[in-house]
């Protein structure tokens, strides 16, 4: 006789095993961020570079692109579109750093492809409201140093990618690729003439593959860094969620902005406050003595700067990017406490008088 019972859970599969009891899809809401619930997220290899380089590779080619950039990760992903897909209807439209390019130019019949947050430049984009609602082409942005900072405006962006190692202090090498309906769309409607690497492929067979998105992963994440990243986002949801993120980066940012305020040595890089960063913030030395010593030297003392810091333990890593002017690179994201800026800013000027002295004795 067949039996008139069942399991209320028959879930007795070795691997992967049976959630806990009480367990729902519920618990995976993304709460935090506010992704719209018809977007698809990844975790995918090779940190923030492999989510963009995965949808550069597989999404662009349908259309003419314009790439933007005004910092030297959004220059790599014009070099990657330019030289190594050679795609010839491409525009990049560039500013230096502390600027930002020109947003009104973009054509939305494009593809674009932008860096939300410049890392090495302490530039953001103002807002979303650039962005076409009615576009034709794809908004593919670099968010990796904005999400969980920065008010990102999902329905205006069809692929996001961050890592886990910025705003939330994770462990590096993991990446994350959010995919807009009408990005999905395009991967099962568009096939690149180029061969595509096994870890770009989010298509097989024409169909967009959904395992990715569901928890599979193209390589094995470690489950360490798994639990790491689930540690950050419990704690953000503790401080309050998004808003308190980013309450507590700008809260950072207002220290350096009083500390820069109050003295005439040190300046911005983005000296537009409406495209200033709150994470990756660029401090330049605007000093007379110092913007006149050749570039090289300029380097040289920008980089003693920072050794002296790291030398007391005051500052660790907080030299401008190689690729940057010379100066400073705080970060102030949430995993940073206000009261350790405050307590470097003492540092700061203490490093600052040491590099001075060096070079007036130079000079003299």
């Amino acid at each position: 006789m067949k039996p008139n019972m069942r399991p209320a859970r028959p879930d007795f599969s070795s691997g992967p095993c049976a959630k806990r009891p009480g367990w729902t899809p519920e618990v995976l809401k993304r709460a935090l961020l506010g992704i719209p619930a018809d977007y698809r997220v990844g975790i995918v290899p090779a940190s923030d570079t492999g989510a963009v380089e995965m949808a550069l590779w597989s999404l662009l080619g349908a259309r003419p692109v314009d790439m933007l950039t005004w910092e030297s990760f959004g220059e790599g992903w014009v070099t990657d579109v330019v030289k190594q897909l050679k795609l010839r209807d491409t525009r990049a439209l560039k500013a230096p750093y502390g600027r930002i390019a020109d947003l009104a130019a973009v054509d939305w019949t494009h593809d674009v492809v932008f860096t939300w947050n410049g890392t090495t430049s302490g530039v953001k984009v103002p807002n979303g409201d650039w962005i076409a609602a009615d576009r034709e082409g794809l908004a593919i942005c670099d968010a990796t140093s904005a999400v969980f900072a920065m008010d990102l405006p999902w329905a205006k962006l069809d692929v996001v990618t961050w890592s886990w190692q910025k705003v939330m202090g994770g462990e590096g090498a993991h990446g994350v690729l959010v995919l807009s309906p009408r990005a999905v769309k395009r991967l099962e409607s568009w096939s690149p003439p180029w061969p595509l690497p096994k870890l770009f492929r989010l298509t097989s067979g024409g169909k967009f593959s959904e395992a990715i998105f569901k928890g599979d992963t193209i390589n094995t994440p470690s489950l360490l860094c798994v639990e790491d990243a689930i540690d950050g986002l419990r704690w953000g949801e503790s401080l309050g969620g998004l808003k308190a993120l980013m309450a507590r980066s700008e809260a950072n940012l207002g220290v350096l902005e009083k500390f820069v305020a109050e003295r005439p040595w040190i300046g911005f890089l983005a000296g537009d406050k409406a495209i200033r960063s709150n994470t990756s913030v660029c401090l330049n030395i605007v000093a007379p003595w110092f913007t006149a010593l050749a570039a090289d030297k300029q380097a040289a003392a920008a980089k003693k700067m920072a050794d002296l810091l790291e030398t007391e333990k005051a500052g660790y890593d907080v030299g401008s990017y190689r690729d940057a002017p010379p100066g400073l690179r705080i970060w102030c994201g949430a995993t940073v406490e206000k009261s350790d800026l405050e307590a470097l800013l003492p540092w700061l000027d203490w490093a600052y008088g040491e590099i001075e002295r060096e070079f007036d004795a130079k000079a003299a």
